[in-house]
């Protein structure tokens, strides 16, 4: 069994792909340009490439590699043979880009670099996907992302059939253990951003013992995080809550250990592996015509 794909695809505004390509293209070009090019290729050279995969995995980022080939000037044209989240074997051809030789090359790092991160993260995320298929848990992200990639790093999370977790500060409320030392106590804490949020905020505690979480529950708090706790402690935790609050494991989570995790019963496990530990998806341009 395998990670069911989502009813609708997600989408990344294009205002952060622009932001997002805008910048790595700037960090690489300098202000003096592709020079290796300048000075081995004539300035109407033509060529036709190919991204092509060397590994399996799943594919993510196609639009951000348009979007380079697309700002590093006019003329080239691009045809992508696949879609973000598909997956594909060793040698799968994922675009063709054609046009002049000189932006092909000078875009080339850039398309490939979204590409290779953000698919490797995708790939790791099926991978921990499939293996809770089996249970209705479903694998989750977490801000452990790199600066100024978050959305990026979701969206390529989403693309490998996981689910989002927050995305900042400002969109829920997750109640630490260090919120809880200086509000007094979990049920201060609750009640506290109770009185606060808005009544589309959802309100998340983290709990590590199993008096916090009766505690938790006992406050009404709509979800709760359990904290490095062992599979015991979690099936007792799933078994005390008895579906008075959504439950959501985190902590220790390896792609070894995540089914038994899913197995004990709670609703969500969130990583920050599939974000942090992703090893980039082999993917290589290759020119395949020059003219």
């Amino acid at each position: 069994m395998t990670a069911a794909r989502l009813p609708y695809p997600p989408a990344l505004p294009g205002h952060i792909i622009e932001a997002a390509v805008r910048m790595a293209l700037a960090e690489d070009l300098g202000q003096a340009g592709d020079i290796t090019s300048q000075a081995t290729i004539g300035p109407d050279a033509t060529a036709v490439a190919r991204i092509n995969a060397r590994e399996p995995g799943i594919i993510c980022g196609l639009d951000c590699a348009l979007a380079a080939f697309s700002m590093i000037g006019d003329g080239l044209v691009v045809e992508p043979f696949v879609l973000d989240g598909d997956s594909v074997e060793a040698r799968t051809a994922i675009l063709e880009v054609s046009g002049n030789a000189r932006r092909v090359l000078a875009a080339e790092r850039t398309a490939l670099n979204f590409m290779t991160h953000m698919s490797g993260i995708a790939t790791l995320t099926r991978r921990f996907a499939d293996a809770v298929a089996h249970t209705p848990a479903h694998i989750c992200c977490t801000r452990k992302t790199t600066p100024g990639l978050r959305a990026l790093e979701k969206y390529a999370v989403r693309c490998g059939g996981g689910y989002n977790h927050r995305f900042g500060l400002d969109d829920a409320i997750l109640i630490k253990d260090n919120h809880i030392a200086v509000a007094g106590s979990v049920a201060e804490a609750v009640a506290a951003a109770r009185a606060f949020a808005g009544h589309l905020v959802a309100i998340e505690v983290e709990v590590d013992t199993l008096a916090q979480l009766s505690e938790a529950l006992d406050a009404g708090a709509e979800a709760i995080l359990l904290d490095n706790m062992s599979n015991a402690m979690l099936r007792d935790a799933v078994a005390l809550a008895a579906g008075r609050a959504k439950l959501e494991a985190s902590g220790n989570v390896t792609i070894e250990r995540v089914a038994s995790i899913a197995e004990t019963g709670v609703d969500y496990i969130s990583t920050s592996r599939i974000t942090m530990a992703a090893t980039p998806l082999d993917l290589g341009l290759d020119i395949a015509i020059k003219g």
